[in-house]
């Protein structure tokens, strides 16, 4: 890949088919425009769990999700880059309004890819971050499982990789007081000048290992916590209806 013929030959055949499964996956579960108001995917992007191998949408087990995934990210210019991972949560239920939130699981930064240094194993990057000074340190805001309460629908769980303006190191210190919830990606990008230079995604949702996640997680309250549907009373004339019946 440091040759400019194999970059050229190996981008063809990623856009000929693997960029617009990935394009459509990201429009089909509505990344764009929940989380990002557009998105010109320019570099090929894998995500895995340990050795599972998770396509673009794919639902994932919790106590799968509960680890670190590993990126592989091809860019097909030359020279190194650096970048930010940003894995954001798009569906937070919010009760009392009706609605979704977002929540920010994962930000680390000033990451060095380039045509041939493809692998961003964000366990690796947590775990050197532990032996190295404050001022060389990635992770700003670590890793937290994703979780979904009992009865809510599935989650989105988007995976942004930005590209830092000028190759330019971020201060990890300022990243680190960013609020997780209602993380606002739109706003995050803009202050950090970043570009988006690919995404997937992954979907979470309750199963018999999130009760476990969540403890670990230090979320006891909101284990026994479930979603149910409210009772929608049918229309004067289906009721009309059913009395005749």
């Amino acid at each position: 890949m440091n040759k400019p013929i194999y970059r050229y030959l190996a981008e063809k055949k990623w856009r000929d088919f693997k960029r617009k499964v990935l394009e459509q996956r990201v429009a089909q579960l509505s990344i764009v425009p929940d989380l990002l108001g557009s998105l010109d995917i320019v570099a090929d992007i894998d995500l895995s769990f340990g050795r599972k191998t998770v396509a673009p949408g794919d639902f994932v087990d919790s106590d799968i999700s509960d680890k670190m995934p590993t990126l592989h990210v091809q860019t097909f210019t030359p020279g190194e880059k650096l970048v930010t991972v940003a894995v954001v949560d798009a569906d937070v239920p919010v009760p009392e309004e009706d609605g979704f939130s977002t929540r920010c699981h994962f930000i680390a930064s000033n990451i060095r890819i380039s045509p041939n240094e493809t692998s961003i194993p964000l366990q690796r990057i947590t775990e050197d971050d532990k032996k190295t000074t404050p001022d060389a340190q990635k992770v700003a805001l670590p890793w937290v499982s994703p979780w979904a309460h009992k009865g809510a629908p599935y989650h989105r769980l988007a995976i942004i990789v930005l590209e830092q303006h000028e190759a330019k190191n971020l201060d990890i210190s300022r990243l680190s007081a960013i609020n997780r919830d209602g993380f606002n990606l739109r706003s995050f990008i803009m202050s950090q000048k970043l570009k988006p230079l690919t995404a997937t995604l992954f979907r979470t949702k309750w199963d018999e290992s999130m009760a476990e996640v969540m403890e670990r997680a230090g979320l006891k309250d909101q284990i026994n916590i479930e979603f149910k549907r409210k009772r929608v009373e049918p229309l004067p004339y289906k009721r009309r209806t059913e009395r005749m019946r």
